[in-house]
């Protein structure tokens, strides 16, 4: 962003700040402009870190269906219905 402006264009914009603001408000201005842009960058890599979580969960979910739906169903387990006969082991108490 700086790149393309030289130093006799930051001279120039000192200058009309100067001119403009004082140079009892240029500290104050320069002060709230320097928090204003940590804030901003704080802000933005807050959001660029949220986005990536949120990428990452969602590429995680897309893994799990996939390997759900890949694997095959498991064998079904026997379980015996209510018409069978179902033996029973009586346990001798009189001791």
């Amino acid at each position: 962003m700086l790149g393309s402006i030289g130093m006799p264009e930051l001279i120039i914009i000192f200058v009309i700040a100067l001119i403009i603001f004082g140079p009892r408000k240029l500290p104050e201005l320069g002060r709230s402009l320097g928090k204003s842009i940590a804030e901003f960058k704080k802000a933005s890599n807050e959001l660029k870190s949220t986005l990536e979580e949120e990428i990452r969960l969602e590429e995680q979910r897309s893994t799990l269906e996939a390997s759900k739906t890949a694997a095959p169903p498991a064998a079904p387990v026997a379980v015996p219905h209510a018409e069978e006969a179902v033996p029973v082991h009586k346990v001798d108490q009189s001791a």
